[in-house]
């Protein structure tokens, strides 16, 4: 378990979102965190570049420094994300289904945030959607600084539990099985 109470996790996945990691060490976005409460943000790059000049102090597979009082450590992957996801207290993410739904689980607060340069835009859809029944907030790059405040004040919906007879049922009546007459 992290010492620092006030974190928030940003994950870009596999992917190359070089958008939002020069959003999340933007001047704009890390006052409004530490207005926020916010002692330490990690960040998850992913394949993203991440921005040179920043003082972060290169260390075997990470790095790490302070800018504008908020302690920062920025790494590319690590086998899993649910020690971050766990640690956080608010959890930034591409809007990849696979981590809002380990997010939502989890019972943390989110912020996801569409790739817009991916093809047909599905995670605006998936984000806008969820968002709507109140269980994250969706939020696009330019809007992080506000997404934030919103996130931090709002009262989300619980995420439901996983429940494999739902699919299961799907599936067989999809596939003739066990359908009632």
């Amino acid at each position: 378990m992290s010492r620092h109470k006030n974190i928030v996790f940003v994950t870009v996945g596999s992917t190359r979102f070089d958008a939002l990691v020069d959003k999340v060490i933007s001047e704009e976005v890390i006052l409004s965190l530490k207005s926020k409460g916010f002692e330490k943000m990690v960040i998850q790059t992913g394949h993203s570049n991440v921005p040179s000049g920043l003082g972060l102090k290169e260390n075997e597979d990470m790095s790490q420094g302070n800018i504008f009082g908020l302690l920062i450590e920025v790494w590319p992957f690590r086998p899993s994300l649910k020690e971050m996801y766990e640690d956080a207290e608010l959890v930034i993410g591409h809007a990849g289904s696979g981590t809002i739904i380990e997010v939502l689980r989890l019972g943390k607060r989110m912020i996801a945030v569409p790739n817009e340069t991916l093809l047909h835009n599905h995670q605006a859809e998936l984000a806008e959607a969820l968002d709507a029944v109140g269980y994250l907030v969706s939020s696009s790059v330019r809007d992080l600084a506000v997404a934030i405040g919103q996130a931090t004040s709002k009262k989300f919906e619980r995420f439901p539990e996983y429940d494999a007879s739902k699919f299961n049922g799907i599936l067989d009546e999809e596939m003739g099985f066990n359908v009632a007459a």
